[in-house]
């Protein structure tokens, strides 16, 4: 296992971390004896970051993390959670609600602090209130010693410029924008490095776009972009390669890109994907699949409100 260093934090992080949303049941039902033996299995293979949130699963996913983590020595592990998302359109971003979300989260997780505390998709409230009142609190949460850095969460790119603009956080999270169909983190990437913020990146199979079976029913991709991932994982199939693979490897090639999420509650899929990262990446087949998927390269969808994109 490589790592890296988490921007100002300090935390060497494992290249590939643990995403726990799968724990919730999020994405299909889940056997829970095999979800704790894959939590188990990451930190067995070098994994030392975790992410989870309330939200996932309706905190079923941090109530089955805190079982699995019990047995776990705290100091093997980073551990990190969200405020103010609690159900699809459930969100408050206010100082009451997110300090006691810290406190509930703690409880069902098992320990006394937690490593990074992160504002959920902060683009469906008002980054104003994220600035100047929500940060501030999980400011004050972490000089209680129940945080030791906050970062914040999302989709669209503009809305870590424009909180970095005018706040300070250790760690941003964002998700489907550094995957081979989308790589427009890179263009926020020299903001977050003048700046030492740490970056996480969530969904690197740009939430099943690139895999085998495909984007599920829900995904909000438009059909163009889903028909052209389509066509990218058959030309891997042809050559014998899983796609989600040359997914993985090209996410986690990147040395700004500090750790990338993989989710799973299934501990061969795990020990698979850490098997890749330590395989060749194919480069002659790379550059056929990103020119198959060039004419929708970095495109994407909105989320939350309109100002916010």
């Amino acid at each position: 296992m490589n790592y890296r260093t988490l921007g100002k934090t300090g935390l060497r992080v494992s290249v590939i971390s643990y995403g726990a949303s799968p724990l919730g049941s999020v994405f299909r039902d889940i056997d829970e004896q095999a979800g704790l033996r894959t939590v188990h299995l990451a930190i067995d293979l070098g994994i030392n970051f975790i992410d989870v949130s309330p939200f996932y699963g309706l905190t079923r996913a941090e109530t089955v993390l805190g079982k699995a983590l019990k047995s776990i020595a705290r100091d093997k592990y980073y551990l990190a959670t969200k405020v103010g998302r609690y159900g699809t359109d459930t969100f408050d971003f206010s100082a009451e609600r997110v300090t006691r979300s810290v406190d509930e989260s703690l409880q069902r997780l098992n320990v006394d602090y937690i490593d990074l505390i992160q504002c959920h998709d902060i683009e469906f409230g008002s980054l104003d209130q994220v600035i100047n009142e929500t940060l501030p609190a999980l400011r004050r949460i972490q000089q209680a010693g129940k945080a030791r850095f906050i970062g914040i969460t999302g989709l669209p790119l503009k809305i870590f410029t424009t909180v970095l603009a005018q706040a300070e956080v250790d760690t941003i999270l964002s998700y489907c924008h550094y995957a081979l169909n989308d790589s427009s983190l890179d263009k926020v990437i020299p903001v977050l490095k003048e700046k030492d913020v740490g970056i996480i990146n969530a969904s690197p199979l740009s939430m099943g776009l690139l895999t085998e079976r495909g984007a599920p029913g829900w995904h909000p991709a438009s059909q163009v972009l889903r028909d052209a991932s389509a066509k990218a994982a058959s030309w891997c199939r042809h050559k014998g390669i899983d796609i989600a693979q040359l997914a993985m490897q090209f996410a986690l090639a990147n040395p700004n890109v500090h750790t990338t999420l993989s989710g799973t509650a299934n501990p061969e899929n795990l020990r698979k994907n850490v098997a890749w990262i330590n395989q060749p990446i194919d480069t002659q087949l790379l550059h056929e699949v990103l020119h198959i998927l060039e004419p929708i390269h970095d495109m994407t969808w909105p989320s939350g409100r309109p100002e916010n994109n």
